[in-house]
């Protein structure tokens, strides 16, 4: 099994893929240094098996990493996903 996870920035979109097949995606906005994800989603065949989780992680690897955004988790999931993160509650913004 062949997993994949990818920063599409043209169409504002985190992505998991396996064996080349989109399982979870995580959408987002960016408006000025903020960066707000809107829709977190798993293909209802795939759900229970942890992708919406792997998606979130790597996104938010990304946005420390890689920009000066702050978060602001508009989907419950992602909201969800900070509850259960703490440690990692310094990237959010209101």
């Amino acid at each position: 099994m062949s997993e994949e996870l990818k920063h599409d920035t043209q169409a504002h979109r985190y992505t998991l893929t396996v064996d080349g097949k989109l399982v979870s995606a995580a959408d987002y906005r960016v408006n000025g240094d903020r960066i707000s994800f809107t829709h977190t989603f798993t293909d209802p065949m795939q759900r229970g098996n942890g992708y919406a989780g792997r998606v979130v992680d790597y996104a938010m690897d990304d946005v420390e990493r890689n920009t000066k955004y702050r978060v602001v988790p508009m989907c419950w999931y992602v909201a969800k996903w900070f509850d259960e993160h703490p440690e990692r509650a310094h990237l959010l913004t209101r």
